[in-house]
């Protein structure tokens, strides 16, 4: 089954934060990922969400999605995120 990560990133230093997004794509796609949106334009329809940089990521399996977050090669990079922005987190598994 499939599973999604959405993100939403609030860039706190833009500079140090080019680094991982130079990065990422690499080691999401080495774990059967793929981005389905990537910072595009949103619009909340309901309630009071106030979302900043919005991603989606698509995952084979919520197994694929938790081996990716927390491989050797995405550690280094999540640190890096940590540090350049504010971000949360969702993982939730496709029907």
């Amino acid at each position: 089954m499939k599973a999604y990560l959405v993100a939403d990133v609030a860039i706190t230093d833009a500079v140090g934060f080019e680094e991982y997004r130079a990065k990422v794509p690499a080691t999401i796609s080495a774990h059967g990922g793929r981005y389905l949106a990537r910072g595009g334009a949103t619009a909340v329809l309901e309630g009071d969400l106030s979302p900043n940089r919005v991603i989606i990521l698509e995952f084979p399996s919520m197994a694929h999605l938790r081996t990716w977050y927390d491989s050797p090669e995405y550690r280094p990079l999540r640190a890096l995120r940590e540090r350049t922005a504010r971000t949360t987190l969702l993982a939730i598994e496709g029907v």
